[in-house]
């Protein structure tokens, strides 16, 4: 099973795809960063849809248009705690969503992933009220739902490759973006924003994806055991990402980025204003 992601080495999905292979008791062959080899991330979905790859990690968002109930994560402004999204996810939610996904997809979904709280880190100033994100170049995901939210803030919302966020970021392309703090010291974003405001808007979800029908083909006994392993990695990346988290603020304040915390943001009108 050759199982691939679009991060380095020291992120925590990555990390996570190797404990996958430490727990599962058949041969997987992980590769790290597929944009090293030529592919944009997006390429991920593709190759594991061909059964080119037999699996990847991928923000839920980009299968929210095929897959509707996914879109559950992707109201900015409206995510819940930690705790209580992946006790659901747990759950009666978690297996009603693979069931739906599997239904309308090429893909089982074998683990949900803490892709990360979002925020917002930008060149230009501070963002505290809805007023400055006007005519700022952002940054999001590939998501309508996202977009619309972001342009009624006053940003001028584009969907660029993670492959490509680096350079987009360092060439001045977008004048803000919007991640998980991992994410910003992974593509090295801080280098170039100096400005992060800790918005929270979004809690991300990652699908830790399998090609359907290569999986269905397996054995019983070898699909409960990818199930065993995929539970294990599924919870070690948690906390993987919980820890992250006060890792790169620490990183990001030592390289001099200027931070804004929740109680210095007017996040009641920055909710308000991506609703209207």
């Amino acid at each position: 099973m050759h199982f691939a992601g679009y991060q380095p080495a020291r992120s925590v999905h990555t990390r996570a795809l190797h404990a996958l292979r430490g727990s599962s008791s058949r041969a997987i062959t992980i590769t790290d960063n597929i944009a090293e080899h030529g592919h944009k991330a997006a390429d991920l979905l593709t190759l594991v849809a061909s059964g080119e790859l037999d699996g990847c990690y991928f923000a839920s968002s980009y299968l929210a248009e095929r897959v509707p109930a996914l879109g559950v994560f992707d109201a900015p402004f409206q995510a819940g705690a930690r705790e209580d999204t992946f006790k659901a996810l747990d759950g009666a939610q978690g297996t009603r969503l693979a069931e739906e996904v599997a239904h309308a997809t090429e893909y089982r979904v074998l683990g949900f992933w803490d892709n990360g709280i979002r925020h917002i880190s930008n060149a230009v100033r501070p963002i505290r009220v809805p007023s400055d994100c006007a005519g700022l170049r952002l940054r999001t995901l590939d998501n309508a739902q996202h977009q619309a939210a972001f342009r009624r803030l006053g940003f001028q919302p584009m969907f660029i490759d993670p492959a490509d966020l680096p350079r987009a970021v360092a060439e001045g392309h977008v004048d803000a973006q919007e991640n998980p703090l991992t994410n910003m010291v992974n593509f090295g974003v801080h280098k170039h924003h100096r400005f992060v405001s800790l918005t929270g808007h979004l809690l991300g979800i990652a699908l830790l994806l399998v090609n359907r029908a290569r999986f269905d083909a397996l054995p019983i006994e070898v699909r409960r055991a990818f199930v065993d392993a995929a539970r294990e990695a599924t919870i070690q990346q948690r906390e993987l990402a919980a820890a992250e988290d006060a890792a790169c603020l620490k990183m990001l304040a030592d390289a001099g980025v200027s931070i804004l915390e929740p109680d210095a943001i007017d996040l009641a009108a920055l909710r308000a204003a991506s609703m209207d």
